[in-house]
């Protein structure tokens, strides 16, 4: 696709031509192209929502990856205090929030395109049974769906629909991150007006913000630059951003390796800046991104828009389950994956642990750049909606260091026969053995022997 001319490539992406990519179904998955137009003429029933549930203290939204990721976001830029991002599945941070919000003044978004998503259920299930008010629960989720007949069943104050021809990781713009900014009194009608000069921009051959990051990411990959070093990193942009990046692109051993917030020179990377000096400006940056990203898979020749391999750790996840108790214990020697790492590899921390502690990483971090390698570290199960299918379907460059807490006493799932606590040990244990089985060097540590 490198030879394709920009002009050319801009028409063809907006004329949804999927030759430009894989020629496969492409083409059905390009419905973000004009979904914040369409988000126009729903500003005033989000806004009115947004009225109509003023009276809820809190707001805790349930949901993974692409649902959750683009609220996070908006939630730190706006520095908005009402706005809870449960995405988790570790018990300390569930207990939380029912032990410290007044769960009768709280409303719960419950967002899932699928509605299938097995950790944005098993929250559901948790939070009904202390709940039990259809009134306090919204759903986000894709037309027909398990959960909107869910919803139904029980009353849900309203049911979101989402456009079924966007993918997750592409529906910042979309109901998924547009309910939670209403809920956060943002002013739809100022932030799409900006996007919509992001939208209009990116129709041309010249001049054009969204071509031009993504041939730089292109043209990078090409030359070996697989390294996005992804800066400054305002409101967490790169927790975002990282999802795009690594699972439209991580596929068929090739992919490029976002790295939120971490600078210096190597002939493996390549600086991605990120433009958001107002909070309004970050709708934009959102459609930026994502058309680069676009642009970015033709010139890689990959299908930016599906994930092959990330209902690999699923699987792996539920075979765990149905053995049983899950015990995680330390394997494999840190010094030795660290001592033998060098660029182009990239070291990734993978930390099942309870997010509060997420700063107690640091020093692995610290020791892990001392390679010289660039160090990406995640919150599981969060990354396996994430990065996960970079790390399994992209380039075998990594290097992963796995690390658990002890996730304190056992929370209970109503209906299931496993807890939270089981849970995300056995997510843990899953992407492990997935991991392992690919030959992808890798160990397991306890967080409370490497703080």
């Amino acid at each position: 696709m490198a030879s394709v001319d920009t002009a050319e490539l801009v028409e063809r992406i907006w004329a949804r031509d999927a030759t430009l990519w894989t020629g496969q179904d492409e083409n059905r998955w390009l419905g973000w192209l004009d979904e914040p137009l369409r988000l126009r003429e729903r500003v005033l029933e989000l806004e009115g929502f947004a009225v109509d549930t003023a009276d809820f203290r809190h707001v805790v939204l349930l949901g993974m990856g692409g649902s959750s990721l683009a609220p996070e976001v908006l939630r730190r830029t706006f520095a908005d205090q009402r706005l809870h991002v449960l995405d988790t599945t570790h018990p300390a941070a569930v207990r939380r929030v029912a032990d410290d919000f007044d769960l009768e003044r709280t409303l719960f978004v419950v967002s899932s395109k699928s509605g299938t998503t097995l950790e944005t259920r098993c929250q559901l299930d948790f939070f009904w049974e202390r709940v039990g008010n259809g009134e306090s629960f919204v759903a986000v989720t894709d037309p027909g769906s398990e959960l909107e007949r869910l919803a139904a069943d029980r009353g849900f104050r309203v049911v979101f629909a989402g456009e079924p021809t966007i993918g997750g990781r592409y529906s910042a713009l979309s109901v998924f991150g547009m309910v939670p900014a209403a809920l956060m009194d943002v002013d739809l009608g100022r932030f799409l007006l900006r996007v919509d000069e992001m939208v209009e921009a990116c129709r041309f051959g010249e001049g054009n913000p969204g071509l031009e990051l993504g041939e730089q990411l292109g043209r990078g990959w090409q030359e070996g630059r697989d390294k996005v070093l992804i800066n400054p990193d305002p409101g967490g942009f790169g927790l975002w951003a990282e999802q795009l990046l690594a699972e439209s692109t991580g596929k068929q051993g090739k992919g490029l390796v976002p790295v939120p917030g971490q600078t210096g020179e190597g002939p493996d990377r390549q600086d991605a800046d990120v433009r958001v000096s107002d909070p309004y400006e970050l709708g934009q940056e959102f459609y930026r991104w994502e058309f680069a990203t676009a642009v970015a898979g033709s010139i890689i020749g990959i299908n930016p828009f599906d994930q092959p391999n990330v209902q690999e750790a699923k699987d792996r996840t539920n075979e765990v389950l149905a053995g049983g108790e899950v015990a995680l214990a330390p394997e494999g020697s840190l010094d030795e994956l660290l001592d033998g790492a060098e660029a182009p590899e990239y070291i990734c921390i993978q930390a099942f642990v309870d997010p509060e502690r997420e700063d107690e990483l640091e020093p692995i971090v610290a020791r892990a750049r001392e390679t010289g390698c660039v160090v990406t570290h995640g919150l599981g199960p969060r990354y396996l909606h994430s990065t996960g299918q970079l790390h399994k379907g992209g380039p075998p460059t990594g290097r992963f260091i796995q690390v658990f807490d002890d996730p304190g006493e056992e929370l209970a799932i109503p209906g299931r026969p496993f807890g939270f606590a089981r849970l995300i040990h056995a997510q843990a244990a899953g992407d492990f053995a997935a991991l392992k089985e690919r030959g992808r060097p890798i160990v397991r540590v306890r967080l409370e022997e490497v703080a």
